[in-house]
């Protein structure tokens, strides 16, 4: 019987730590209809606390990322389940506005964000150099499982036994469920174990072998901002926020009842809206280790941007549905080309920091939606003009996804710049030859041979006569 690669039992526990965050943190929109009755509170006011719970989960992830990158994500990884469950079972008991802030606001969004795609395409870079795209494509689906199964979840139990004991009963489910989980099944690296990445070729690294590759190959936050194809991700992903969890993730409940839609209609939409989100992140995983990451992303954000105009129209429970199934389809598939890109172009070990600036823009603009759609609704009593500017950047946003170029990035002596012998070449890159040794010492950027023969390459660049140009970024 052939063994299975430790790789998928880290994956599978880090998909099961996914879900539960992604799906507490989610939760918020079913409670402010509640809290507004109890305190008297205004929608602008609730939504301001969604807004800074989306803007710490967009701020932690750098300095998690950071961290995760050089302590290990599975640390990282516990802590932050610990300190999520502490902040669901402390929002709770909250009297006052400014207490929400501070535990669904504070806590739960830090916890969450070490739970997320800072620290789990850490991993995930870490542990699979084979099919890397669907590993991330299983992650984030598990953020989208979240929603199928917590956000019903929590709708039942608010409407049984209140939304205190449902906020309640959430956080210790965590704490007993997912902590000891991460706890015992989450390694940092297959060096660790004495093994290597899930298909890796070559002799197998020993750990200290490993951190210095580690230490060698990071392409920090300021060599990255000097490559246009960061900013291009960054951007995007504002507009994958914005549209996303910003948007429909927050104000969609209330966007429903406003529109005479039950709270079970609504919260059965929120699940079908996460089947198909689990289906179309997975399915999405899949498109990019075949065919490349950079057109299904400019895709992703179009048919959004379709979908949210669609989201105008809808006029009944079946319509309702087919779109949460539309939007849900591509809601989180927008995860794997976007985190594969980032760590096909600034390399395994660069992932965490790197993805949590990415993540931190996506977080950005999900608090502008946020924030935006609430003012919108006090202005107007109704939330569709914020539905409109959500799809006019979406629409953008796919224009923008089609000038990401994937050309893998290294940093001047890093170990990705070893000599190696492009086909028809000699061992030299071609780029380096001759060149000025000002320009690498102040960083600005050369084209250089990339590198030949990746793992992950989609299908259409294999065989190709020489491999893509890539910049080199200096380093000090």
């Amino acid at each position: 019987m052939r063994r299975v690669h430790p790789a998928w039992l880290v994956l599978g526990a880090l998909t099961f730590c996914m879900m539960a965050a992604s799906g507490l943190r989610a939760v918020f929109g079913v409670y402010i209809k509640p809290m507004e009755a109890e305190f008297g509170w205004s929608r602008s006011a609730l939504s301001g606390a969604a807004a800074v719970s989306l803007l710490f989960l967009g701020a932690s992830g750098p300095f998690l990322g950071r961290l995760a990158d050089r302590w290990g994500p599975r640390r990282v990884i516990t802590l932050c389940v610990g300190l999520l469950g502490f902040g669901a079972i402390g929002s709770a008991f909250v009297q006052q506005l400014w207490h929400v802030y501070v535990t669904a606001g504070l806590m739960m969004a830090i916890g969450a964000g070490g739970v997320a795609l800072s620290t789990g395409s850490t991993l995930v870079a870490r542990w699979f150099e084979k099919r890397r795209g669907l590993a991330m494509g299983l992650a984030g689906g598990a953020m989208s499982a979240g929603q199928l199964v917590v956000i019903p979840l929590a709708t039942g139990l608010t409407l049984v036994f209140g939304w205190r004991a449902s906020f309640l009963s959430l956080g210790i489910a965590v704490l007993l469920l997912a902590l000891p989980i991460a706890m015992s099944l989450i390694r940092n690296d297959p060096e660790e174990r004495g093994g290597a990445p899930y298909g890796a070729t070559g002799p197998v690294k020993t750990a200290a072998q490993a951190a210095a590759l580690q230490r060698a190959g990071r392409v920090s936050f300021a060599d990255a901002a000097r490559v246009p194809q960061f900013w291009l991700l960054m951007t995007t992903f504002f507009v994958c926020g914005y549209t996303s969890n910003g948007m429909v993730l927050t104000h969609f409940m209330p966007h429903a009842l406003e529109h005479s839609f039950t709270e079970l209609q609504a919260s059965s939409a929120l699940g079908v809206m996460g089947a198909m989100n689990v289906l179309g992140t997975i399915g999405s995983g899949w498109i990019c280790d075949r065919f490349g990451r950079r057109g299904p992303l400019a895709t992703y954000y179009f048919l959004r941007g379709l979908s949210l105009l669609f989201l105008l129209y809808v006029w009944d429970v079946p319509s309702l549905h087919v779109w949460a199934a539309v939007f849900g389809l591509n809601y989180i598939s927008t995860v794997p080309p976007t985190t594969t890109l980032t760590a096909n172009i600034f390399g395994r070990y660069s992932v965490g920091e790197l993805s949590g600036w990415i993540f931190f823009a996506h977080q950005v603009g999900a608090a502008l939606g946020a924030a935006l759609a609430g003012w919108v609704f006090e202005w107007t009593g109704s939330y569709s003009a914020a539905f409109v500017s959500a799809a006019v950047m979406a629409i953008v946003a796919s224009a923008l996804a089609l000038g990401i170029r994937e050309e893998p990035v290294h940093r001047v002596g890093g170990p990705d710049m070893a000599p190696h012998t492009p086909p028809g070449g000699s061992d030299t890159p071609r780029g380096t030859r001759g060149a000025p040794r000002s320009r690498a010492e102040t960083g600005v950027p050369e084209m250089v041979s990339g590198t030949a023969g990746r793992s992950d390459s989609p299908r259409e660049t294999r065989g190709a006569a020489r491999p893509p140009a890539s910049p080199v970024i200096g380093g000090s």
